[in-house]
């Protein structure tokens, strides 16, 4: 029998003028980007979230605190390569993730193929694994108000 298990990260960042804004490893053009510890990509941190739920691993902040000098500017990617790393070293293989995003500007959809598959490359997974959609919210919330952007993930993974 598979053993099957669902895990869900969330997570948001305020935006602030003359920041990188980076998401799912992907370098954005943006007059705002991420106030964070590491580099702020938030929809990696929310991924990372998802996948160490699944596996019962805690959360993001417990493996990587952003009270540790340590982590201060990483470059988030390497946070999802260990995360999926330790997902695999408790006996799981990732079988697909969806993030959704929230943030009225820029438009992502030009930029979310070059995140599938980036996040796929980082989670040694294929493309076709990996799903990233965008969403405005119609200038509601602090998301609408170009404050801050949010994202949610879902992850399956399994063993046999």
């Amino acid at each position: 029998m598979t053993d099957f298990r669902i895990g869900h990260g969330y997570d948001v960042h305020a935006l602030a003028d003359g920041l990188r804004l980076v998401l799912g490893g992907v370098e954005i053009p943006h007059s705002k980007g991420c106030v964070a510890h590491s580099d702020g990509d938030v929809a990696i941190h929310a991924l990372c979230d998802a996948l160490l739920g699944a596996a019962a691993l805690g959360d993001i902040g417990l493996h990587f605190p952003d009270t540790s000098d340590e982590f201060r500017g990483i470059d988030s990617r390497r946070l999802l390569r260990r995360v999926a790393e330790m997902v695999r070293e408790k006996g799981y293989q990732i079988g697909n993730v969806d993030c959704t995003i929230r943030m009225q500007r820029p438009k992502l959809r030009p930029h979310i193929d070059r995140m599938r598959e980036t996040l796929a490359a980082d989670m040694g997974i294929d493309p076709d694994r990996v799903s990233v959609k965008a969403t405005t919210t119609e200038r509601l919330g602090f998301e609408g108000r170009e404050e801050g952007v949010s994202v949610s993930a879902v992850a399956l993974i399994f063993r046999n």
